[in-house]
């Protein structure tokens, strides 16, 4: 401890003080600076400013990441033991993990199996490229190993360059058949992976592949293909690129490409006109064409996936007997899905099937999530907040602040290196119990990481605190904001709960920012029509100005889409035109129109705000709330009555 001398004065210790104070900020900003300047390092192979930067960071929080970047450089070149001295030392971390996956993969590469199949077993998250490798490894001392190498050939995406001596293994071996490299190239083509079927074609037998120009002119230019007059359907290859261009053009225009399919379809195999009626009803549903029932009814042996939309076809229809045949002909897996668990004790229902209808709505009244809710008030029960029956002590709170993991964490937030912080957060809080995953939602509150503290809240599976699941902590101030503007502050604090976490620097991929993520082009039309003097786009993560710009957005938005929150919502995230869009000729339940929304960010986007919203309102009023009153009714699109935006960006 430093000692002052007592003989100064009063006035000389002060200065001496703020002298200290001054020194020790300036030293952490530059061993911050010094940090940064370590991971650019590491980041560009700038070994040598590596290994100088990492002698000031000696006994830091941030040591192991300084550590692992020098091990990173030059892996290659690196002992086993020292590799095992480093990982045993650093388990409690992430890093640990990344830099096993990195090694196991260099030894798989370099087949040394020996040394990979004895450290395997330690790496707790694999991906495709390491699930190859380790299945290479076993492959070496049994064969049937292979076996479990069948499953990864049949993903619609490219796949890492370890599973290719699987994959030409499994043909050699006569597991894969020349009609599972054809599945796989449906696969390829119906994700709109082009490059990635004529891959898959080379394992065909010689002269069966499908013509690569063909397949590209059909990507960017499917009525091209139907429109010739002298095709030939003689061979697989052929009808294949037909049956691609069909169901390609159904992705824009399902009625032309459904027009094209009823003259070429004698012409095809049973199994391949059903498999084209199932894609032309799987894009004709997204789309909304009344239609898509119809071309479904003419498939069989549909995917989940189209039996899904089969499902929100048929409900925007009203044809609760089709709603109940899709969903039991989905895979016991698929079914277990909240939302057909749901949708299914709704068809039943119909058919008078009461008791078990209820039998599927109790256990899933128990939920908190959007059907959740729902199937509580079909049960004649009201959506509530469940009330806080723990809170954790001080000791338990500086307990969890003080795991290693969550200081560097918190020091990885104050940084603001949110990739990293949220990796480590995670692997601080793996299996901690409820009273511990709460106690580190605190620490994450008091530390104003809010994103954190609700996430981590969140993953208690029998005592919960909602206050922490939905924090409202800007509420103050998003309160005057929604009151100016008779918004449902209820509402804005759920749709901000999703869109950032209240995290109010946060960026999104596409270029939104702050706590209601906001578009630069959208937030300069709003500061314009609100009259913000000076608007620059680095005021938009200020709090007040972020709120002002976001509900002012939000009230527009609502009001051009007839007051309907779940409309407004939709157009939030994905604009007001396709919002407008997806409504259908004839009124709907807001829970259908939801569930049929043909974005998938979109349709979970609105189911989460609008649960959200139901839990803050109970939070902020302590009384129970509706969802079906909150959510309403969407009404039908009438053209001659439909509102304009007029400027909205």
């Amino acid at each position: 401890m430093l000692m002052i001398d007592p003989w100064f004065s009063p006035l000389h210790r002060i200065l001496i003080c703020v002298l200290l104070m001054g020194a020790g900020a300036a030293g952490a900003a530059n061993l911050d600076d010094a940090f940064l300047k370590a991971r650019d390092a590491a980041r560009t192979g700038d070994s040598k400013q590596l290994e100088q930067l990492a002698t000031k960071f000696q006994g830091h929080v941030l040591e192991p990441y300084v550590q692992y970047w020098r091990l990173r450089a030059r892996l290659e070149a690196r002992e086993a033991e020292e590799m095992r001295s480093w990982l045993a030392a650093n388990r409690d971390t992430p890093l640990s993990d990344y830099l096993r996956r990195d090694w196991l993969k260099l030894l798989g590469k370099n087949g040394q199996w020996e040394l990979f199949n004895a450290e395997l077993p330690a790496l707790v998250n694999d991906d495709p490229e390491m699930t190859c490798y380790g299945l290479q490894a076993r492959v070496l001392t049994d064969t049937l190993a292979l076996r479990e190498a069948r499953p990864l050939w049949f993903v619609a995406r490219d796949l890492p360059g370890s599973c290719d001596p699987l994959f030409q293994a499994l043909v050699e071996a006569r597991q894969l058949s020349v009609e599972d490299i054809w599945i796989r190239i449906r696969l390829a083509l119906e994700a709109g992976q082009v490059s990635l079927a004529n891959r898959v074609a080379a394992y065909l037998p010689k002269g069966q592949a499908p013509d690569p120009r063909a397949l590209s002119a059909i990507s960017s230019n499917p009525a091209s293909q139907l429109a010739e007059t002298r095709l030939d359907f003689k061979s697989r290859a052929n009808r294949e690129t037909t049956m691609f261009a069909v169901y390609r053009l159904a992705r824009t225009s399902p009625q032309q490409a459904a027009a094209h399919w009823v003259k070429l379809a004698q012409r095809f195999t049973e199994e391949e006109r059903s498999y084209v009626w199932g894609m032309l009803g799987y894009f004709g549903a997204m789309r909304h064409d009344p239609a898509a029932l119809d071309w479904f009814a003419q498939s069989s042996g549909m995917s989940d996936l189209q039996l899904g939309w089969k499902v929100r076809a048929a409900l925007r229809a009203k044809r609760w007997p089709e709603v109940l045949a899709a969903i039991e002909a989905m895979t016991p897996k698929e079914a277990e899905d909240p939302a057909w668990r749901y949708w299914k004790a709704r068809a039943l229902k119909t058919q008078g099937r009461t008791t078990e209808a209820t039998a599927l709505l109790k256990p899933l009244s128990a939920e908190y999530h959007f059907y959740g809710q729902l199937a509580l008030e079909d049960l004649g029960g009201s959506v509530q907040a469940p009330a806080t029956a723990y809170k954790p002590t001080d000791e338990e709170i500086r307990s969890v602040a003080a795991r290693p993991g969550i200081k560097r964490a918190l020091e990885l937030f104050r940084l603001d290196l949110r990739l990293e912080a949220v990796r480590e957060w995670l692997w601080a809080i793996r299996g901690l119990s409820d009273r511990q995953l709460l106690a580190a939602a605190e620490v994450a509150r008091r530390n104003a990481v809010y994103d954190r503290a609700i996430n981590t809240a969140d993953r208690t599976l029998f005592e919960h605190d909602f206050g922490l699941r939905y924090l409202a902590p800007y509420r103050d101030q998003l309160k005057a904001a929604a009151r100016q503007l008779d918004l449902d502050e209820a509402w804005v604090n759920g749709l901000i709960r999703q869109e950032s976490r209240f995290i109010a620097q946060a960026k999104s991929r596409v270029g939104a920012s702050g706590l209601m993520q906001l578009m630069p082009a959208t937030a300069k039309w709003v500061a314009g029509k609100i009259g913000l003097k000076d608007w620059q786009w680095s005021q938009v993560t200020d709090v007040e100005t972020n709120l002002s710009l976001g509900t002012y957005y939000l009230r527009h938005v609502l009001d051009t889409l007839d007051g309907s929150p779940v409309l407004a919502s939709a157009a939030y995230n994905a604009g007001p035109g396709r919002a407008r869009a997806w409504r259908d000729s004839q009124g709907m339940e807001a829970a259908i129109y939801a569930e049929s929304i043909p974005f998938n960010e979109t349709r979970d986007y609105v189911k989460r705000v609008m649960a959200n919203a139901s839990y803050y309102a109970s939070n902020f009023s302590q009384q129970s709330q509706s969802l079906k009153s909150r959510i309403g009714v969407i009404e039908p699109r009438v053209r001659d009555r439909e509102k304009s935006l007029g400027d909205t960006p």
